[in-house]
């Protein structure tokens, strides 16, 4: 069974150049976090690690799949995960989360844990409806027959544009006299 420590990267020793790393994430992985979102799955995150003086910086790359429970059936299925994101690590006073892809951490720090990074790309990368592709099919369909149904909803429409380019043309007389009060 995995640890977090698994997911360590020795940061202290490492010399100021790009530095890369392969992590293999199973149902083990996920056991570390609870299995309310992700039940299981197979993913392989390279990491690349670019470090200088003040910065360190992630590339993330996560490919494989994940077991999730359709909303819809509770049946379960394997859904793909394919996840490129950045984030970076500065030195600085204390430990703090300054951003969603910026940490600060102290001088002195010797390693950094990456699996709650890992878990929460996985996590975002997943759709908010978790449904079976079985039923992804069906909802296509649905959609493709109410496309007439479909209003977008804009905060300038084309008749708006449309009045300011008469100057007042056809507006109501009482308007007008309103005008001439300022």
């Amino acid at each position: 069974m995995k640890k977090l420590k698994d997911y360590e990267i020795g940061i202290a020793k490492l010399s100021n150049k790009v530095h890369t790393y392969e992590f293999e994430m199973d149902d083990s992985f996920f056991d570390l976090f609870g299995k309310e979102i992700i039940s299981g799955g197979k993913l392989l995150a390279n990491v690349e690690l670019d470090k200088t003086e003040s910065l360190l910086t992630f590339k993330i790359d996560i490919k494989g799949h994940v077991r999730l429970t359709c909303d819809r059936s509770l049946d379960e299925f394997d859904h793909p995960v394919d996840v490129q994101d950045v984030f970076r690590v500065k030195y600085g006073d204390e430990n703090m989360e300054l951003a969603d892809d910026l940490w600060q951490i102290t001088s002195g720090t010797q390693a950094i844990n990456i699996a709650q990074h890992l878990y929460d790309y996985i996590s975002l990368s997943l759709p908010m409806k978790k449904l079976h592709p079985r039923f992804i099919e069906e909802i296509d369909e649905e959609d493709e027959e109410s496309e007439e149904d479909i209003l977008i909803y804009s905060s300038r429409g084309e008749s708006d544009s449309e009045d300011e380019d008469d100057d007042d043309e056809d507006t109501d007389p009482r308007w007008d006299a309103l005008k001439n009060l300022n």
